[in-house]
């Protein structure tokens, strides 16, 4: 992964990270939204991350910021759900938007603070895009998994006109017409806020959207689903690598080891190194081929609009690995945690279950079963995935 030693950012990150661990596993029990924690990652600067320094920004590598999420993940997933979503929406308007769109929505974004939050859900196709005044359109109808869209300053939103063309529009959370519901309360990444927006007859003016050049509308524009896919796949060996970490600290402070055991301690029993072994191997690999993945999107964002179909293709590839790669790690770690932490471990106070349940939740996000068979026509076939908002 790229290197954050002695960045400007190493400071500020380490002083959420150390807080944020502090009260991690009481708002997994609370839910609802974590106000201080948004405030404190809007204070520390690290919004702008992503943002080019021609418009404010620190101008990180893409490596670099999803380096970030992975490090906010192994402490609290669901803030670095929230994190990573930000700069997907910033990617978002730089892939599919206008030179005065983005210098003026990234310029406004350092200088204002924003944080942005996402209403783009192209599955769900239930807003609709109405005729509004000057060519624009009204936004209508309920969208659902609207991750870190309460408390958010500025939204990106979806919805589908008469004739079915999707349409993405930016504009700001307290819009006339806009509520946002408190009412996600699913059993992991419990503070991502990823519940319902409602949109009734919202305007959404001819230059508030993306569509110059558009979704999708070229191999370059076609690395933001990519970019969506690897933001999963930090955030899962992250989870792994935060349940190892609390497993090993959960072991070696225990002093008795199982009744049939020649060891002297738990930490020098065979069977638990064993198990330690494995999930070394499973998540170092996961690691590895998410380092991989990003130095070939880092690459191919730095194409441009010279990027190619083909190219694009083996990013998709490289990305589409290391997520299946990141899930079974992930979800692999969360689950056998337990084999070397004993029944004291589950106790509910400590709720080391939050890995599993965070790692379970988001691998639903779209089913791995369909990335390992793109994979397989890849390596059968040689076909490439088709470009999407999930490949």
């Amino acid at each position: 992964m790229s290197r954050t030693e002695n960045a400007p950012w190493t400071e500020p990150l380490d002083a959420l990270l150390r807080e944020w661990a502090q009260t991690a596993a009481a708002r997994d029990k609370s839910g609802g939204t974590a106000f201080h924690e948004r405030d404190l990652l809007r204070k520390s600067g690290l919004l702008r991350l992503s943002i080019p320094a021609q418009y404010g920004g620190d101008g990180a590598l893409w490596s670099t910021t999803l380096d970030i999420v992975r490090r906010m993940a192994q402490v609290d997933s669901s803030l670095a759900h929230l994190f990573a979503f930000h700069h997907l929406q910033l990617a978002t308007i730089r892939l599919f938007g206008r030179d005065t769109q983005i210098r003026h929505w990234l310029s406004e974004t350092v200088n204002q603070g924003w944080f942005w939050g996402n209403a783009l859900n192209p599955l769900d196709k239930s807003t609709r895009a109405l005729p509004g005044e000057t060519n624009g359109y009204l936004f209508d109808g309920r969208k659902s998994f609207c991750s870190g869209a309460r408390d958010s300053d500025q939204l990106l939103a979806s919805a589908f006109d008469s004739d079915g063309k999707l349409l993405i529009g930016v504009t700001p959370t307290n819009r006339a017409g806009i509520t946002v519901l408190d009412d996600w309360d699913n059993m992991g990444q419990r503070q991502t806020d990823s519940g319902t927006v409602i949109f009734e007859r919202v305007g959404i003016a001819p230059d508030e959207l993306l569509n110059d050049p558009g979704p999708l509308s070229s191999p370059f524009a076609c690395l933001r689903p990519l970019l969506a896919q690897a933001i999963l796949s930090h955030i899962y060996v992250g989870i792994g690598e935060g349940a190892l970490q609390a497993a090993r600290e959960a072991t070696l402070a225990q002093a008795r080891p199982w009744i049939a055991s020649q060891a002297e301690r738990p930490s020098e029993d065979p069977y638990v190194i064993a198990h330690y072994g494995d999930f070394w191997v499973a998540l170092e690999g996961a690691r590895l081929l998410a380092e991989r993945a990003m130095q070939a999107f880092d690459e191919a964002w730095q194409r441009g609009l010279a990027l190619t179909e083909s190219e694009r293709g083996e990013v998709a590839i490289a990305v589409a690995t290391s997520k299946v790669a990141a899930a079974r790690a992930g979800l692999e770690v969360a689950s056998r945690m337990f084999d070397v932490t004993g029944a004291r471990s589950t106790t509910a106070a400590l709720r080391l279950d939050r890995f599993w349940r965070n790692v379970r939740v988001h691998t639903l996000h779209d089913p791995i079963d369909y990335k390992v068979r793109e994979l397989g026509d890849w390596a059968l076939n040689g076909r490439a995935p088709k470009p999407s908002f999930y490949s």
